[in-house]
């Protein structure tokens, strides 16, 4: 992302030991070569994570993971105190530590590398809290080896049981992954023998599945710590869950598709603004800009119709439980076009009930 896109909240930004937050916390200006995979921070008053056998705030690389008592019979608990559930998953390096330490700022309850067969039981401990763990986050990934091929059971096993639960995503490019794994030093938990490349196309495709899964997906290739709060604050830190929320995002083709994209959306068919000498300097956050871009044959037409079709699609992911969606609109170098049609289509969304983030990745990068 570029430093027009919008900055986040400063927060504490201590990481769990992932790759990916340590070098994240290096494009935020701070030092990437700290190899400790340990939480230096602050005491977040989780101590119950303690006695679950496994600190949160620590990202060993070991299979262990969290110990957790299953206590008593969980019969008669009442649905309303069932807790709300987040799984965070992804690739090694891509910043899950980040994201799980976003949501243990904001109140949830954390277990980090709690191996899949143990996430009912964890439920089942929140029920009986009498509302004190009302929300719960696991860190799901492939350093549970031997546990990992059981996180399809536990998902059955918590639609079985009406347990509403979302599935985080963190993803990132093979470049991005190598580089982090390299500025501090450590093996991909997958590459064996092999080369930080090998591993990461292993756990590409163990993830494959639980990727198209995933109710929300956060490319992190150009993201640093901040930016990554700043995404993960305006999906959970609303007191009330809305219904549906958008990310519309503009980019530039030149620089590649942004792979967390749902929908995408080609403005190259309209003329462009970089071919006017006394508009190329400018962005389509500029007035003059946006008003060419729309009085060109076709553009106000499209914005209607896309965002009627959008009232179509958004009908159909409110049915089906997707509460996350994101728009790509691109154009050549994204920066003039694909801006303008952003801000228009998300002012459209915002005004018909959609709460809408509006990212402009590119813009800036040329």
């Amino acid at each position: 992302m570029s430093e027009h896109d919008a900055q986040p909240t400063a927060r504490r930004d201590q990481t769990h030991g992932d790759p990916g937050d340590d070098v994240l916390r290096h494009d935020a200006g701070q030092d990437a070569g700290r190899d400790t995979g340990q939480d230096t921070g602050r005491d977040t008053g989780h101590d119950a994570v303690h006695g679950a056998g496994h600190d949160a705030g620590q990202d060993t690389g070991q299979d262990d993971g969290a110990q957790v008592s299953t206590g008593s019979d969980t019969a008669g608990v009442p649905e309303a105190a069932i807790p709300e559930l987040v799984i965070i998953s992804g690739m090694s390096g891509a910043g899950r530590s980040t994201a799980a330490k976003c949501l243990e700022d904001l109140g949830w309850f954390v277990v980090d590398n709690l191996p899949p067969a143990l996430i009912p039981t964890m439920v089942e401990l929140g029920a009986r809290s009498q509302g004190n763990v009302a929300r719960i986050a696991v860190v799901v990934d492939v350093r549970g080896r031997r546990f990992f091929d059981n996180l399809r059971e536990s998902l059955a096993d918590l639609e079985a049981k009406n347990v509403t639960r979302r599935i985080v995503f963190l993803e990132s490019s093979d470049e991005a992954l190598v580089r982090r794994f390299e500025s501090v030093r450590r093996p991909h938990p997958l590459q064996g023998d092999g080369r930080i490349v090998d591993g990461i196309a292993a756990e590409r495709e163990l993830l494959r599945e639980l990727r198209g899964d995933a109710d929300l997906v956060i490319d992190t290739s150009s993201l640093n710590v901040h930016e990554l709060r700043a995404k993960m604050d305006a999906q959970f830190a609303g007191e009330e869950e809305p219904e549906l929320r958008a990310t519309v995002m503009s980019f530039g083709f030149k620089y590649g598709l942004p792979v967390d994209a749902d929908l995408v959306a080609d403005m190259r068919f309209l003329p462009n603004p970089h071919w006017v000498p006394e508009l190329r300097p400018y962005t389509g956050l500029n007035e003059e800009v946006a008003a060419y871009v729309f009085n060109q044959p076709g553009a106000k037409e499209f914005l209607d119709r896309y965002a009627e079709l959008l009232r179509l699609i958004a009908a159909g992911y409110r049915r089906e439980g997707k509460r996350y969606v994101t728009i790509a609109i691109g154009c050549t170098g994204g920066k003039h076009r694909s801006v303008a049609m952003s801000e228009k289509l998300a002012a459209r969304l915002a005004a018909e009930g959609v709460e809408t983030v509006v990212v402009h990745r590119d813009m800036g990068r040329e």
